[in-house]
C-alpha cells in the first residue's frame, strides 16, 4: 500500500491549523506525530505515546548526523550571543557615524549594517537599530523606513547563509527527505543551488538601495517619510511606538571595540575555509559530515576568540560573560525541538505516504511546472498566521520534497519556493517576532511599521510568484536576473504614480 488515503493528510493538516490557531509549532508538531501514531496504532494511546518516543523522536536524536547538527546549532547560538553583547556592532556604527550626513548615505548605511549582522536575525534590528535611530531622526529619515530597513536584512539575510543557524537549520530539513527518499545530492549543494530561486529575500534585500539611491517610495511609506521632512514628528500622534529594547542588548558599547566584531569572524573564516579548501570548498561540494564539524570549530574558535577580546577591553566580567555563552545555547533549544519534531513528523509522513497521496491527487491536473508557485503560496500562508518561517519549512519541506520529486517538479526551484513564502509570510505577520524587534529596534509603532512595510513586501512577492512560474519552466537560475528588473520597473512606476497623484492633489 502506497498510501493511507485520506487519512494521511490528517497529521500535517492537524499540525497546520494547531500552529495557526496557537502559534506554537512545538505542541503543533508533536500532536501532529502524536495523532498520526494513534492512526497507526489504531487508536491505543499507550502504543501511540510509546512509539511516538521510541520509534520517533529517539531515534532522530541517536542519529549521528541529526546529532552533530544539534551541537552545532549550539555553538552558533553561544557565539551570536557574545556578538549581540558584545556592543562591536555599535562601537563599529560610531566610528563611521561622521561619514554619514545625506538622507542615502543613512539608509544605505543601516543597509550595510544589516548586512554585516548577517549571523543573526534577531541581532540585526537590536544591534543596529538603536545605533541608527537618531542618525534617521537628524537626516529626516522616518522611523518607518528604519524599522523596514532593519527587517529587509534580517530574516531575508539570513535565510541565504549555509553556514548559521538558518542554513544548518534548512539542510537538517533536506537531508532527511533526500536521505528518507533515496536522492543521492549533497543538502550543502542543494541549499547553495536553491540560493539563486529565494526570489522573495533576494528581492527584498535588494530594495532597500533601490528605494535608498533611486528616493523611491509609495504608499504608506512615503506619507511617513512626508511627515517627518513636513513636521518633524518622529510618530503619528496616535502611534505608540515600541522604544524599549532589551536591558542586556547593548551592555557593553560603550566600552567596546569594533575589533570585537570583524576579528572573531574572520576567526570564522578562515578555520572554516583553512579545514575545507582541501575539498574544494566553496567551490566543490563537501561531505556533510566534515562540513559541521568545520563549522563547529569555527564557532568555537571564533567564541574563544571573542571571550577573550571582550575580557581585554573589559566589556563583561569572565563569569558574565560564560553566562552570556550558556544564555545563547539555551535559546537554541526551542530551535532544536522544532527540527527534532520536524524530522520525526517526516518520517511519520513518508510511513502514512501523505505525500505520495498528495502527488496522486495532483497529478494529470497540475502542471509540473506550476507547482513551486503552488508551494509559494501555501508557505506564505502558513507563515503569515503562525508568524514563524521556521514552523512553516519544518511542516512544508517534508511535503514540498516528495511532491517536487512525485510531480516532476523542479526540486531546487521547489525548495526556494518554500523558503520563500515562509520568509515572504513572516516578514508581513504582525505577530512575527522578527517584525515586532524591528519596530522595537526602530522605535516606531509596530502598526505603522507592518502598513508601510506592506506595499512592498506585496509588491516583491508578487514578482516572486511569477518568478517561480517563470522559474519552473526554465528551472534557470538567470531568472532572479528578470526579477530584480521587473521591480525595479514596478517601484518606478508606482513612485511616479504617487508623484503625479501628489501633485495633482496640490493642484486642486
Amino acid at each position: 500500500m502506497e498510501h493511507m488515503g485520506f487519512v494521511s493528510l490528517i497529521p500535517p493538516l492537524l499540525a497546520i491549523v494547531l500552529a495557526v490557531l496557537f502559534r506554537n509549532v512545538i505542541i503543533s508538531l508533536f500532536v501532529g506525530i502524536f495523532t498520526g501514531l494513534m492512526i497507526l496504532s489504531g487508536g491505543n494511546p499507550i502504543a501511540a505515546t510509546t512509539g511516538t518516543i521510541r520509534d520517533y523522536l529517539s531515534p532522530q536524536l541517536t542519529d549521528s548526523y541529526n546529532a552533530a547538527v544539534i551541537v552545532l546549532l549550539l555553538f552558533i547560538g553561544g557565539f551570536v550571543s557574545l556578538v549581540e553583547h558584545s556592543g562591536g556592532g555599535a562601537a563599529l556604527a560610531r566610528r563611521t557615524m561622521h561619514l554619514i550626513d545625506t538622507r542615502v548615505k543613512t539608509q544605505v548605511s543601516a543597509w550595510l549594517g544589516g548586512l554585516i549582522i548577517f549571523f543573526s536575525d534577531m541581532g540585526t534590528p537590536l544591534i543596529v537599530g538603536p545605533v541608527f535611530e537618531k542618525l534617521f531622526d537628524k537626516v529626516k529619515v522616518s522611523r518607518e523606513k528604519l524599522a523596514w530597513v532593519l527587517d529587509s536584512t534580517a530574516s531575508p539575510v539570513a535565510i541565504m547563509i549555509p553556514f548559521i543557524g538558518w542554513g544548518v537549520y534548512v539542510m537538517g530539513l533536506i537531508r532527511e527527505e533526500f536521505q528518507r527518499l533515496g536522492i543521492d545530492a549533497s543538502e550543502f549543494t542543494t541549499f547553495v543551488q536553491a540560493i539563486p530561486f529565494q526570489f522573495y529575500a533576494i528581492l527584498t534585500v535588494l530594495a532597500v538601495p533601490v528605494v535608498a539611491l533611486a528616493g523611491i517610495d509609495f504608499g504608506a511609506m512615503r506619507r511617513a517619510d512626508r511627515r517627518v521632512r513636513d513636521t518633524g514628528a518622529l510618530s503619528w500622534p496616535e502611534s505608540k511606538p515600541l522604544r524599549k529594547l532589551e536591558p542586556q542588548a547593548d551592555a557593553g558599547a560603550g566600552e567596546s571595540h569594533p575589533m570585537l566584531i570583524w576579528l572573531p569572524l574572520l576567526v570564522l573564516f578562515v578555520t572554516l575555509f583553512g579545514l575545507l579548501v582541501s575539498y574544494g570548498f566553496p567551490f566543490e561540494s563537501v561531505p556533510g559530515s566534515d562540513f559541521r564539524v568545520a563549522l563547529s570549530t569555527g564557532y568555537l574558535f571564533a567564541a574563544v576568540v571573542l571571550i577573550g577580546l571582550m575580557i581585554r577591553f573589559k566589556v563583561k566580567r569572565l563569569g558574565e560573560i560564560f553566562d552570556t555563552y550558556i544564555a545563547g545555547m539555551q535559546k537554541m533549544v526551542n530551535v532544536v525541538l522544532i527540527l527534532v519534531l520536524a524530522w520525526a513528523l517526516g518520517s511519520l509522513l513518508g510511513e502514512m505516504g501523505t505525500a505520495r497521496y498528495i502527488v496522486e491527487l495532483m497529478e494529470g491536473s497540475v502542471p509540473a511546472f506550476i507547482v513551486p508557485a503552488i508551494i509559494f503560496l501555501s508557505a506564505a500562508v502558513m507563515s503569515f498566521a503562525t508568524g514563524s518561517s521556521w514552523g512553516t519549512f519544518a511542516i512544508m519541506l517534508p511535503l514540498a520534497i516528495p511532491m517536487a520529486l512525485g510531480l516532476d517538479a523542479p526540486m531546487v526551484v521547489s525548495i526556494g519556493a518554500v523558503l520563500s513564502g515562509g520568509i515572504f509570510g513572516d516578514h508581513c505577520s504582525p505577530i512575527s517576532d522578527s517584525t515586532i524587534l524591528a519596530s522595537t529596534g526602530a522605535g516606531c509603532d509596530h502598526i505603522d511599521h507592518v502598513r508601510t512595510q506592506l506595499p512592498y513586501s506585496l509588491t516583491n512577492a508578487a514578482i516572486a510568484l511569477v518568478s517561480f512560474v517563470v522559474a519552473g519552466i526554465t528551472e534557470s537560475g538567470l531568472t532572479v536576473l528578470a526579477s530584480v528588473a521587473l521591480m525595479l520597473a514596478t517601484f518606478a512606476v508606482l513612485s511616479r504614480r504617487q508623484q503625479r497623484q501628489a501633485a495633482l492633489a496640490q493642484g486642486h
